[in-house]
């Protein structure tokens, strides 16, 4: 038996009682609050997007600060409150929290609430959030569809497991050690995975790489030339339900898409949308520096793209995959520095991605690179194989172990 199971069969042998967050904590939503307000020193602030970018389950410091005389109009986070985001743009993000412990007063602002535990230990309630049963809970009281809410009204209906505080203190401590521990293996892994990645941009980019010389069956061309047109959707004319890949349902990392949100023609843009296809090449050409772009499969034809993505539809005499592996290059990424437009949101139109220059050989010759270029990909990206894999599995048992930590019988009434 584990002392948080003697534990439990000491202090509550009949089971643990679950109470709404209303009724363990006062939610106070906050407001106001954005970047430019943010000063050299001052008091200390949590900006809501900070909470999925920046800061982890708990925090002493803050990365921000505000004036004086803008904090009295903010919100007022004291130590021991948690601060949990109430909106986002895909359901993992929303509801993201972290526990201040510092040891002033801070404040934060707009899309995001101040939970103020009355007697529950702040590090519990941010871990719990981080839970699959927390995460189901969240979800039924979720609204929205290109942005997701869960408002600070919702959130004080959802139900956690409130164990005596000596438990709850217990709990927190393994789960320090136990993440403390995890991210010093993750850290080994992403390290290594960091070089073989490093690794496969030079082999990719040697391969992609044709000098020209007498006699080579290589021709070379641009994007424009070997692409073909794609078809709009009229809203005005078509009610059907479409996945509209936005340009946040992109993964950066490994080019997947992997958030899309259910929208109705009464629900979207005004202006005409592409329709993708099996095979084609979508490139975001807002920030095209970032390189987001993905390959269509077969679960996303004859989906919707933003109009933010040029969409690359292949001719017979080049294969799609041709296209993407040219996108990942660092000469395409160079270009797309050189020819970005604009400061605050850089773009690159349409008509500049379809004028880059790429070789293109015989198809054969492409098959043979793309094969080459898949393996080399998955062992860097594919998260069922190699390095990716094992952070995937590492991630996985940390999450299991967690829930089951968090995890309680509920005590009969």
């Amino acid at each position: 038996m584990s002392k948080i199971d003697e534990m439990i069969a000491r202090l509550c042998p009949d089971g643990v009682e679950y109470k709404a967050l209303g009724e363990i904590a006062e939610l106070v939503r906050g407001s106001g609050l954005q970047k430019k307000d943010f000063t050299e020193s001052g008091v200390g602030c949590i900006h809501y997007g900070q909470i999925y970018t920046y800061y982890g389950t708990f925090t002493t410091k803050t990365k921000s600060f505000v004036s004086p005389e803008l904090a009295k109009t903010l919100k007022t986070v004291c130590p021991g409150d948690v601060i949990i985001t109430n909106t986002s743009e895909n359901l993992d993000d929303v509801c993201k929290s972290v526990a201040w412990l510092g040891s002033a007063n801070i404040v934060t602002g707009g899309h995001a609430t101040i939970i103020k535990p009355h007697s529950c230990d702040p590090k519990y309630i941010a871990y719990y959030t981080q839970s699959t049963a927390f995460f189901s809970a969240k979800k039924k009281l979720a609204t929205g569809t290109k942005v997701i809410d869960v408002s600070a009204t919702n959130l004080a209906k959802i139900r956690i497991p409130v164990p005596p505080l000596e438990i709850q203190q217990e709990i927190v401590r393994v789960l320090d050690c136990f993440t403390e521990l995890e991210a010093e293996l993750e850290a080994e892994l992403e390290a290594e995975l960091e070089a073989r990645k490093k690794q496969y941009t030079y082999y990719r980019d040697s391969l992609l790489m044709f000098p020209e010389r007498e006699g080579e069956r290589v021709r070379w061309t641009t994007l424009g030339e070997i692409t073909i047109a794609t078809s709009n959707i009229s809203w005005k004319t078509n009610n059907g339900i479409f996945r509209y890949i936005d340009l946040s349902s992109v993964s950066r990392d490994n080019h997947s898409i992997n958030e899309t949100a259910i929208i109705s023609a009464k629900d979207a843009p005004s202006r005409a949308q592409r329709i993708v296809r099996t095979g084609d090449v979508i490139f975001a050409t807002t920030r095209p520096t970032l390189q987001r772009y993905s390959l269509i499969s077969d679960s996303f034809d004859g989906e919707v793209a933003s109009t933010g993505y040029c969409v690359l539809r292949a001719s017979s005499e080049v294969l799609p995959k041709w296209i993407y592996f040219n996108l990942a290059k660092t000469e395409f990424v160079d270009y797309c520095e050189r020819h970005q437009e604009g400061s605050a949101y850089p773009a690159i139109s349409d008509k500049v991605v379809k004028a880059f220059v790429l070789p293109l050989p015989p198809l054969k010759e492409q098959k043979r690179i793309v094969a080459i270029l898949d393996r080399f990909d998955a062992l860097v990206n594919d998260i069922s194989i190699g390095l990716p894999a094992e952070l995937q599995a590492r991630r996985k048992q940390y999450e299991y172990y967690r829930d089951k930590l968090l995890a309680f019988e509920e005590k009969v009434a």
